[in-house]
């Protein structure tokens, strides 16, 4: 280390007069850069960082008034900080200092700790990540939706089968779905050859709900600003219920207008995210009636609104939209938000006015999620088990 850069670490002391390690001192400066409010950096792609964080030949971003190395201060802080810690930093740096660099250049993008919050950034700034950055911002998004995929796959696979399977409802299971040729193949061996029988031991039967579309999913998901976690998780979502063969699955999204997305989400979910756009207004109402269409068989079919509820239409057109869609058998849930955070900001009022209709509107994080579907899928109470699954949250 230059001696210019030790005299500058000499000199920074810690709470209550204590010198700071060269470690604790890049650390400083890494931290300063983003919430030092006196004094800001100016963000480069390259070069060497300047300000009063970063001597001559030293490291860091500094958070003097001057240019701060991007590439150089990533590095800082992945080397210093746990990963969910790398996350929150990230994030603030875009939102606190509005540092977009870090996503619009190939080399920053591919350093930056994929989550779902950086999702969230990429979705808002569709349309203007350059052309060079593309391939690498969506091999990020990739990274955290095949996380999120592994995540709650098997439950919801595990929890939709078995809420589906009739076997699990009778103890007389159905000629029609029995398999001949595995029942033969598999009793072979009990067959009597005096009297030329086969004398089945056990009997196999189709699983029925693996051979047909029992029932309809329509996730209807608002994709304003506000609900950018949320939205994420629902297409993950929507992209396991498309790969189950029991659920024909419908995935549209809205804000002042419609769009179908079941086959971007059917195909790859990371397609349907980039055809997202966050932000805007929202005609819930609009949504509601477009969804309608899709609605063949009321008592086999789950309707999911995803939304804070914040209607920019006709709100008491939606409250008697919903209210006609309960009594004609379609079960129907409004998610609030779907995502791992606190308590999210929602119309309390329209919340309660669905909720009396028995519509239960409530926040839910994706461990509920398979549960709560289950529960639908099977006719229970459906206020019941939420209340139950918003308890067991807390």
């Amino acid at each position: 280390m230059g001696e210019a850069a030790q005299n500058k670490l000499e000199g920074m002391n810690g709470p209550g007069g204590l010198r700071l390690t060269e470690e604790e001192a890049i650390m400083d400066s890494a931290l300063a850069a983003i919430y030092d409010d006196t004094e800001s950096g100016t963000p480069s792609a390259g070069g060497s960082a300047s300000g009063s964080g970063s001597g001559s030949g030293g490291r860091g971003a500094g958070s003097g008034r001057g240019s701060v190395n991007l590439s150089r201060w990533l590095g800082d802080v992945r080397n210093l900080f746990s990963e969910d810690v790398v996350s929150i930093i990230q994030n603030d740096a875009i939102e606190r200092r509005g540092w977009k660099q870090l996503l619009f250049e190939p080399e920053l993008l591919a350093s930056v700790k994929p989550d779902i919050q950086m999702v969230g950034t990429l979705m808002s700034l569709r349309g203007k990540i350059p052309e060079k950055t593309k391939d690498t911002a969506r091999m990020l998004v990739k990274a955290v939706v095949d996380e999120l995929m592994a995540r709650m796959k098997e439950d919801m696979q595990r929890a939709v089968t078995g809420a589906l399977n009739r076997r699990q409802h009778t103890p007389l299971p159905s000629l029609s779905g029995l398999d001949w040729k595995r029942t033969i193949q598999r009793n072979l061996k009990h067959y009597d050859t005096e009297r030329k029988l086969l004398i089945p031991e056990r009997f196999y039967y189709f699983d029925r709900a693996r051979r047909s579309k029992e029932w309809t999913v329509i996730l209807d998901i608002d994709q304003s600003g506000s609900m950018a976690e949320s939205v994420i998780w629902a297409s993950v979502t929507g992209a396991i219920f498309a790969s189950m063969p029991a659920l024909d699955t419908r995935v549209v999204v809205f804000d002042t207008e419609v769009v179908d997305l079941t086959e971007q989400c059917a195909d790859d979910p990371v397609d349907m995210l980039f055809g997202i756009q966050l932000g805007g207004g929202t005609d819930i109402n609009k949504s509601v009636a477009y969804c309608e269409q899709y609605i063949e068989d009321p008592k086999k079919t789950l309707f999911i609104m995803i939304t804070d509820l914040y209607e920019g239409g006709n709100q008491s057109a939606l409250v008697r939209r919903m209210r006609e869609m309960r009594e004609s058998g379609v079960r129907t849930l409004c998610l609030l938000a779907l995502s791992d955070g606190g308590r999210p900001f929602y119309d309390e009022r329209l919340a309660r006015q669905l909720a009396r209709d028995g519509t239960p509107c409530f926040a839910c994080t994706p461990a509920m999620l398979p549960e709560l579907v289950a529960g639908a899928l099977q006719g229970q109470d459906m206020t019941a088990l939420a209340d139950k699954l918003t308890a067991k949250k807390r």
